[in-house]
């Protein structure tokens, strides 16, 4: 774990479900029980249709490095230990136009940081670990996929 780490709420009724399925190693996407459109962050009401019934579906958490990105000097210094970390937007491969920030994680030991940034490129495919940071906060990560 990261000492002194900014980390989210996680009794929010409107993600909370997200974050319960995290501390179970699973992603998953808020829709609309309405119009059925996928949305990520979750929200309380559909940005499309202004419905607030709500429904989860599984990820199969495998997706594509959207963009990334190297924070030199880290913006928090809770990070600077892990210098030099890679945070990736990944867009999921089940649901297209849904991305998702996380920390990738190294190939070979799944640590957070010291990772070779020019290891990585747009487009390449990662899939999903999950990493305890508290005992109610498992964040989704994102590990090359072989």
């Amino acid at each position: 774990m990261i000492a002194d780490i900014p980390l989210p709420t996680t009794d929010d009724p409107t993600d909370a479900p997200f974050w319960d399925a995290a501390m179970r190693s699973q992603l998953v996407v808020q829709a609309c029980a309405r119009c059925k459109t996928a949305r990520h962050p979750p929200r309380a009401m559909c940005p499309y249709c202004q419905s607030m019934d709500v429904d989860w579906a599984r990820a199969s958490g495998r997706g594509r490095i959207w963009s990334f990105a190297v924070p030199r000097p880290p913006l928090l210094p809770a990070f600077a230990s892990l210098t030099p970390y890679v945070t990736a937007v990944v867009e999921l491969e089940d649901f297209p136009g849904i991305r998702m920030v996380g920390l990738m994680l190294d190939r070979v030991s799944g640590e957070i940081g010291n990772i070779d940034p020019t290891l990585f490129e747009i487009g390449d495919g990662v899939e999903v670990r999950f990493v305890k940071f508290a005992e109610d906060v498992w964040l989704p990560c994102w590990r090359p996929r072989d």
